[in-house]
């Protein structure tokens, strides 16, 4: 046998071994060299805000169970749209993530135009956290219930106004909106931070808040807490109720956040991902810090997290058929 003949069966028994060490060990071969290079996480909100928060919590644990850098890129705009779409459009190799948010994985491709479909050009990795969002008022205004909102906003069309830094801190208002028969105006900001801080300031007499924005306000007494927009009330504030035991039936809109990839990436790499968060999560020291920002941790399979995501695209597109509402932009 020639020198040549036997280096080309050499390659081919040591492929053969490595391919039934792969098969041994229970991982595809795809994902043993995977990754090669550093990790990008794509953020579709300003530093600061919960779905940052759960980002920069989260990553250092991905960047330990997976031996690679993992990145944080902020990309506002649109709502979130920008860097939902920037993600759906990148390569398929797993180096590229996107921190999902609800409204616009969801929600925002039915009422205005976006360049993605929220199901269809993603794979859904895990579910990273849920959390509620708090309706607020500066305690300048003389209301201490959601009935007596409502009044006063019936009383005065258009004259309260709202702040939100898009996705569901918008949406939440503009659904609360249309379900209570009131005329109250949105007041964009960058983030979840400066939102509420103009409701502080007084620069607006109301505020639609993740609960991570809203706690330490809360607590201070700088904002008046008047109901969740969850349909139970949460653990942390239980004296808080929903908006819906406040007079406005059948209104929830939950908030929650979730890694995903764009649609094409191995199935391989997606369930290496969402098992190095499944393991972050049992952590104590991570549990306790979503904790502290009212993030109820995630961790779910990609075949659970796709049925997650497919529930609340279903929820929302009947949600505006049924409704016809529309966000002003």
């Amino acid at each position: 046998m020639s020198h040549q003949t036997l280096g080309r069966v050499s390659g081919r028994v040591l492929k053969t071994l490595i391919t039934v060490l792969a098969t041994v060990m229970g991982m595809p071969l795809s994902a043993q060299s995977w990754p090669t290079k550093p990790l990008r996480i794509v953020v579709p909100y300003a530093p600061g805000g919960v779905t940052d928060s759960v980002t920069r919590i989260t990553a250092p644990k991905l960047q330990e169970a997976l031996g690679q850098p993992v990145l944080i890129e902020n990309k506002l705009g649109a709502g979130g749209a920008l860097a939902t779409d920037y993600v759906a459009k990148s390569a398929a190799d797993g180096y590229t993530l996107l921190m999902g948010s609800a409204a616009p994985q969801t929600l925002l491709q039915y009422v205005q135009k976006t360049g993605y479909d929220g199901v269809k050009d993603f794979a859904p990795v895990t579910l990273i956290n849920t959390n509620p969002l708090v309706l607020m008022v500066n305690p300048d205004l003389p209301v201490k219930s959601v009935r007596e909102l409502i009044a006063m906003a019936k009383a005065q069309p258009g004259k309260l106004n709202f702040a939100g830094a898009g996705g569901l801190t918008q949406f939440s208002g503009e659904i609360f909106k249309f379900m209570a028969g009131i005329d109250i105006v949105y007041v964009p900001y960058k983030g979840g931070a400066p939102a509420t801080a103009a409701a502080v300031a007084g620069d607006v007499q109301i505020t639609f808040a993740n609960y991570s924005d809203a706690l330490a306000q809360m607590r201070a007494g700088r904002l008046r807490a008047l109901a969740l927009t969850t349909p139970r009330r949460f653990p942390q504030s239980p004296e808080v109720p929903t908006i819906a035991e406040s007079g406005v039936a059948n209104y929830a809109v939950d908030s929650w956040n979730g890694l995903f990839a764009p649609a094409a990436t191995p199935a391989d790499i997606v369930n290496k991902v969402a098992n190095a968060v499944r393991e972050a999560f049992r952590d104590a020291a991570v549990r306790k810090r979503m904790d502290d920002i009212g993030a109820a941790p995630g961790g779910d399979t990609p075949e659970q997290f796709r049925a997650f995501v497919q529930a609340e695209n279903q929820k929302w597109s009947q949600f505006v058929k049924q409704t016809g509402i529309r966000i002003e932009q």
